[in-house]
Parts: structure tokens; C-alpha cells; sequence
């Protein structure tokens, strides 16, 4: 996944399939539809027919759920496998015990109403990239200027001109119509051939006039490759301005729930007391009602919760009470919530879509015969 920070210059044509959790809220709104849905899920998972779901039966959920929510594939991230984690725990309650149909449809409906609320917060927007998009940015009246000034950025002066093309190409965004060359199937399904079409020109020494015309030679090649594979992609723009921390903290009643809920299935010792050590976890069950990232997600915002947490002081390993967990969380998320009013931050966000957008999160999508 490539990720930037700042707002968006261009939109790509005004194309794109909106996803904004409609969908979800309509096959969780019906109860049939969602029973129906549930029925054939729990079936196709529970493989030994005991009615029940036992941990490992529970694994091509929890893995699904992941994809669904756009997480790296479980066990490449550190950062994001405590999140299967903790989807799982919500299945298991944290007990090693199997898990009832009843359950796993409440609990289903829950992780899939949270999905839908943060798409409809952060829409994402599925984009079909075939080049018309960058033709149009390589022809058009910035093209010199912008390419110029990435020219200006790239620190290999004695680089070759294919050594700048491809840092160059990296530079470039879904804004001017490329999909990530980050991504080993665009490169080298895309870039790379288009690179080895342009011979050994690229094999010269780099300087700004040579290499705004070579770069457009391999952009107008790589918008051919774009026709003949369009490349999907999805792509995010969220801006943490901390009004979902406001909302959250001015309803009193959603708070208290929102931090019961997280404290449910923390440690606690023989006299009730939660370690403060617990704290990072705990931000990480109540940001998605607060509108924010999971920890680990986003450098920047990772910055913003490091200054929250020096602030209340809460990364010593000292037991408290339950009542004295959640003030100092509440603490930490006004903190967050100050900092990002005062200087908010913008993220976008560019995934490669490897499978045709009907495959993808399978477990998520139900059947003709179930919606019918």
C-alpha cells in the first residue's frame, strides 16, 4: 500500500466506484438477508459439523475481516496482527472455548456496523487505472514543471537516467493517473517494460533536459501498457482533524459504553486494577468511535499519541482502578483531540486491487441465492 500525507491536487476523472458501507448496512439491516448470510457463513466454516466454531475454524473469518478492513495479509505486520487478534478475542470473548451460531452473528454484526461506519466517515474509492489519466497529465501545461521539480528532489546526481525514471515514477501518484509503482506487479508488469522499451538511452547520464524527454517516451509506453492492463486501485483520503475525538467525548453515555467495551476483556489483577501498561491497547478498542487509526497505522498520528501519552503519564507499569483507567484515557484522548484541531493531518492512501472486485473478501460477500 503506498500512503501520503497532504490533500489531494487532482481527482482521477471523476471515475471510480464509491465504497461507502451502504452495502454493508443494507445486508445487516435485513434480518433474513443477514440471517441467510450467517446460516451459509457459519456452515462454510464449520468443517467437522458440530455446530460450533472452534479457533481454528474461526481463522478464515478473522483473516477475511482483516481484508475487509484493508490490513496487510496476518503475520506480515506486526502493527496490524494485534488487530486480527483482538477481532478474534471479540469472537472467543478471550476464552479458548468454541463459538456458538448465535454469537457469531452478533458478534459479525457488530465488526461489520463498525466496517460500515468507517466507510461511510472514509469512503474509499475504487479506481480503474488505463492510462487516460496520466496521457492527459504528460500532455498537459504542468507536466514540465511538476517533473522539473521532482527532477530537483531526486539526491543521485550521478545516477543514470533509468535510476531517475524509476525514482521518479515513484514520486508519482493516482493524482497524475499512475497506479503505485511500489507494487512488484505494477512494476513489473507496467514500468518495467516500458522501461526496457526505451533501450539504452536510459543508460546515460542524467541531466533535467534529457530527462524530461526520456521520461515522457517511457510515460507514453507506460500509458500503452495501461490500455492493454488497466490496474484497479483503491484509494483513501482521511483528514484526522479530531472531530470524531469531540464527538465521542461530548457524549458522555457513548463514552461510558465505548470504555466499558474496551476495558471487558483487559487483565486485571485479584483486586480489579488494570496495569496502565494496558493504555495502548485500550486507545486501540476505542478508535475506531473516535475516528481514529489503529496504532501503527499512520506515522504522524503514531507522533500525536507518543505526545498524549508523556503528557498523562501514562506509560509507567502502575495498577489503577477501573475508574482511574478510564480518566487517564480520556485524558489521553483529549490530548489527541487538542493536538489534531490545532494541527490536523491529512493522509491518502493507494492499495493495488489484485483480484477482480467481486472475489475479493469473499467471506463478506453474500451469495445470489442469500440476497435473493
Amino acid at each position: 500500500m503506498e500512503s501520503k500525507s497532504g490533500s489531494s491536487k487532482r481527482k482521477n476523472g471523476g471515475k471510480g466506484e464509491i465504497v461507502d458501507g451502504s452495502k454493508i448496512m443494507e445486508l445487516v439491516g435485513n434480518e433474513q438477508v443477514f440471517s441467510n448470510f450467517v446460516n451459509n457463513k457459519f456452515d462454510e466454516l464449520d468443517k467437522d459439523r458440530d455446530g460450533k466454531l472452534s479457533m481454528k475454524e474461526l481463522e478464515p473469518a478473522v483473516a477475511d475481516i482483516g481484508a475487509g478492513l484493508g490490513l496487510p495479509a496476518q503475520g506480515t505486520s506486526p502493527d496490524s496482527d494485534h488487530i486480527y487478534f483482538e477481532v478474534l478475542n471479540e469472537f472467543t470473548h478471550g476464552k479458548q472455548e468454541k463459538v456458538s451460531k448465535m454469537e457469531f452473528k452478533e458478534v459479525l454484526s457488530d465488526i461489520l456496523l463498525g466496517m460500515a461506519a468507517g466507510l461511510k466517515r472514509d469512503p474509499i474509492v475504487i479506481l480503474r487505472m488505463d492510462g487516460e489519466d496520466l496521457l492527459e497529465f504528460v500532455t498537459g501545461p504542468s507536466y514540465e514543471a511538476e517533473m522539473a521539480s521532482i527532477f530537483s528532489q531526486i539526491e543521485s546526481p550521478s545516477g543514470s537516467l533509468r535510476e531517475h525514471v524509476i525514482e521518479a515514477f515513484g514520486r508519482l501518484t493516482v493524482e497524475e493517473g499512475i497506479p503505485p509503482t511500489s507494487d512488484s506487479w505494477v512494476f513489473n508488469n507496467i514500468v518495467d517494460p516500458a522501461l526496457s522499451q526505451a533501450g539504452p538511452a536510459l543508460d546515460n547520464p542524467a541531466a533535467q533536459e534529457t530527462f524530461l524527454e526520456e521520461f515522457k517516451k517511457v510515460v507514453f509506453s507506460v500509458v500503452d501498457f495501461l490500455k492493454e492492463k488497466p490496474v484497479i486501485v483503491a484509494h483513501s483520503e482521511n483528514t484526522f482533524d479530531g472531530r470524531g475525538v469531540k464527538r465521542l467525548l461530548s457524549n458522555k453515555f457513548e463514552l461510558e459504553r465505548t470504555l466499558n467495551l474496551a476495558l471487558e476483556n483487559l487483565p486485571k489483577d485479584r483486586n480489579g486494577k488494570i496495569s496502565k501498561d494496558y493504555q495502548r491497547v485500550a486507545l486501540d478498542l476505542v478508535s475506531p468511535s473516535a475516528g481514529l487509526p489503529p496504532v501503527g497505522a499512520i506515522e504522524e498520528m503514531d507522533k500525536v499519541i507518543v505526545e498524549a501519552f508523556k503528557m498523562g503519564n501514562a506509560d509507567d507499569k502502575n495498577t489503577v482502578t477501573e475508574v482511574e483507567f478510564k480518566k487517564i484515557l480520556t485524558e489521553i484522548l483529549g490530548s489527541i483531540m487538542l493536538q489534531l484541531e490545532g494541527s490536523p493531518i491529512s493522509v491518502s492512501s493507494n492499495s493495488v486491487v489484485h483480484e477482480p472486485l467481486g472475489s475479493s473478501s469473499t467471506f463478506l460477500q453474500p451469495s445470489s441465492s442469500e440476497t435473493a
